[in-house]
């Protein structure tokens, strides 16, 4: 029976620990921040113990304690039926992490979480189990939140990234897990499969040369590792998980006799001993060419193979008078990327991200990770990556501005951890355009330049804004969406732009999206309104919640994320409404009785509908026409009417909350029904990135009072 799991991991890695998850058998996996929910049968958990390779723990939920008071904490704790998990001649240990008014400190929390335990066998007239906080029998790990704690086994033991190859630390070691990732981020199985080679000039302890050999060998990352934290639970099925080590075991062995190429290199003797020692418990002495060299020696007469992977952790240079050393070091390591193997994928970790100019080398990646505390960014250069804007050429005016716009907006972005942002919107009024990031793509809409604008000088000015975009953010030009935005007439409205059918998932807010930034205008996710969907959220627990012109329904993952008790989504589009479907998918969210997706006119829809609702939005389009509607549409003009309409669906002290882009937009509060209490909250779901142009974002709340 399959039973609900959470497997932690480090930030960045969901998307690899999801593709682990899906291949090793589990199913309902439902992504997070640092770890992934799902549900997984016993044999599944034993596979992901001993195949994952970047996964931190394996966490069985047990129960959620109140933690009002010691008291009652201590009563939760105390009911679990801890006979069931633990003998009592067998040895545990509490991970407790979090704080708050009443567990100021995580030794405190993990004692009273031990006495509790100790007081159920003892209240059963049993021997109490002992502590034991290096290797016990099992592991606790409770997770404080506030005046909530979730209480979970650990089914892994002392953590999934101790594979047991590690004699010999050094200095800087990359934690395996976070080895792994990389190479993972690096597609090492795909180059690997095709006979490529992997070099690493700074090797350090080994970390990268053997989680490489173990991935291109097909080695299980637990196949040394002994203690596991389901080992001694009750019922533990012993042979299935002796079959599961003795089947990995032997591919293996199969897959160690087809290795391609490993290279090792350090110029310091004591990193390359400790890595010689690792490599040698990891069993492949054999097979990995360790050396030292210096990174200087590094050239053509080494006569590497055609194809294959460097990948390089260089020096951070944390101590004073490193800096200028540093720079020519990572100078030299651009140099040799690009004429010592052109050919081959490069993948350069780093937390010195000012130093990239010095590489030379323009990324076609990067992705955001951490070593540790340190924020870190991994490159990723593609073979025969072009040659970056030298050093001391100067930015152009655009550039100059979007490059103060990042400074400004990336620290707060990953401080919230948001990875849709407006980077520019059309600051500059000769550089006319917004610009939006999502992940690592750009999305341009130029707006569409007056007819007194010359036309050479207009496509003058959106190639400098090209050139300012590659130059300042290292984006690859196959990664830069441009349409141009035109103004909209009441007589017009947006049309599929082209058919290329190219969907990207992205992340806002622990919810997933589906965007698509070629086919249509606009990308799917509207992300000015980001604010105005997190308060539905805190607004939509136990509530019928209506999404009138409902688009892609991203609000209504929102009201369901937040508890909704129903949810309907209306629009006319179909393609749309099969996009918010996919959506609900992307988020374990299944269309049904309580959550509906209503393809339909939603000016007719509103006037025949009968039931009544405690929560609506209402964002409706600026202008339409289409042909299945039986009028054309004017928000100016319209809007009190359909105001009206939904007023009559409100709940007594029901909420709308309505939205509008459209400009010079003035609200016809006269015309509006009543008693309703209307409040402007446009400055508060005012996201920072668009407070540079609020005049389009016009948001009010509106309650219906009780008569």
């Amino acid at each position: 029976m399959d039973a609900p799991l959470f497997i932690t991991t480090a930030a960045g890695f969901e998307p690899l620990l999801a593709a682990e998850l899906r291949q090793l058998g589990a199913s309902a996996i439902r992504p997070g921040i640092a770890g992934i929910a799902c549900n997984a049968s016993p044999v599944t958990t034993m596979r992901i113990a001993l195949w994952s390779r970047v996964a931190s723990r394996i966490l069985l939920p047990l129960a959620k304690i109140p933690a009002l008071t010691i008291d009652e904490f201590h009563q939760h704790v105390q009911q679990i039926p801890w006979e069931e998990y633990l003998t009592p001649d067998a040895t545990f240990a509490v991970d407790f992490t979090g704080s708050n008014a009443l567990f100021r400190h995580s030794h405190f929390g993990a004692l009273k979480v031990k006495d509790a335990v100790v007081d159920r066998f003892r209240s059963r007239g049993q021997n109490r189990p002992s502590i034991d906080t290096l290797q016990p029998d099992l592991r606790l790990h409770l997770r404080l939140q506030g005046d909530r704690a979730r209480l979970s086994l650990d089914l892994s033991g002392n953590g999934l990234h101790r594979r047991g190859w590690r004699l010999q630390p050094t200095e800087a070691n990359l934690r395996e897990t976070l080895a792994a990732a990389i190479l993972l981020f690096a597609d090492w199985p795909k180059i690997a499969a095709a006979g490529g080679a992997l070099l690493d000039p700074m090797c350090g302890s080994g970390s990268f040369v053997i989680e490489a050999a173990w991935i291109a060998a097909n080695v299980a990352p637990g196949l040394l590792q002994r203690h596991f934290g389901f080992l001694r639970l009750p019922g533990f099925a012993s042979q299935q998980w002796q079959e599961l080590r003795h089947e990995a075991q032997e591919q293996a062995r199969i897959g160690l006799q087809t290795l391609p190429p490993l290279l090792a290199w350090d110029q310091d003797h004591s990193a390359l001993n400790a890595a010689r020692q690792n490599i040698q418990q990891a069993g492949l002495t054999p097979y990995v060419q360790l050396a030292q060299r210096p990174l200087q020696q590094l050239s053509t007469q080494d006569h590497l193979p055609e194809s294959g992977l460097l990948v390089v952790n260089p020096p951070y240079g944390v101590r004073q008078g490193e800096e200028e050393p540093l720079r020519l070091l990572y100078q030299q390591l651009g140099e040799k990327m690009r004429q010592v193997c052109p050919s081959w994928q490069r993948a350069l970790f780093t937390t010195r991200t000012d130093l990239l100019k010095s590489v030379g080398l323009q990324p076609t990646q990067e992705v955001p990770l951490h070593n540790g505390p340190l924020e870190c960014q991994l490159y990723l250069f593609a073979p025969s990556a072009p040659p970056a804007t030298a050093e001391d050429a100067p930015l152009n005016h655009f550039a100059n501005r979007l490059q103060k716009n990042l400074k400004q907006l990336l620290p707060w972005a990953r401080r919230e951890e948001i990875h849709c942002l407006r980077l520019y919107d059309a600051d500059m009024p000769e550089y006319s355009a917004a610009i939006d990031l999502y992940g690592d793509w750009i999305h341009i809409q130029e707006y569409q330049a007056p007819a007194t604008i010359d036309a050479d000088k207009a496509k003058l000015r959106f190639a400098e804004m090209i050139s300012g975009i590659t130059q300042v953010l290292h984006v690859p030009p196959e990664r830069i969406i441009s349409k141009v935005r035109h103004m909209q007439k009441k007589a017009a409205q947006y049309s599929k732009q082209d058919e290329e059918n190219h969907f990207l998932a992205v992340q806002e807010g622990g919810l997933h999206f589906w965007i698509n930034l070629t086919d249509y205008l606009d990308s799917g996710l509207f992300l000015d309104q980001r604010l105005l969907r997190q308060q539905l959220r805190t607004m939509a627990k136990g509530k019928r919640f209506l999404n009138l012109f409902a688009y892609t329904a991203s609000a209504t993952l929102y009201a369901m994320a937040g508890g909704a008790l129903s949810t309907t989504s209306v629009d006319l589009s179909r393609t749309y409404l099969n996009w918010a479907e996919r959506n609900f998918t992307l988020n374990h969210f299944a269309p049904q009785e309580q959550h509906q997706l209503i393809q339909a006119d939603c000016l007719q829809w509103i006037q025949q509908d009968r039931a009544l609702y405690d929560l609506i939005l209402l964002a409706p389009p600026t202008f339409s026409n289409s042909k299945r509607m039986t009028d054309h549409w004017d928000i100016h003009r319209d809007h009190p009417s359909l105001i009206a309409h939904c007023y009559q669906r409100l709940a007594p002290n029901g909420t709308l909350l309505f939205i509008t882009h459209a400009r010079r937009f003035q609200l016809q509060t006269e015309a509006l029904p009543s008693p309703l209490q209307i409040r402007d909250i446009s400055q508060q779901t005012l996201p920072r990135d668009f407070q540079r142009n609020p005049h389009y974002h016009r948001t009010w709340l509106m309650q219906r009072l009780p008569h």
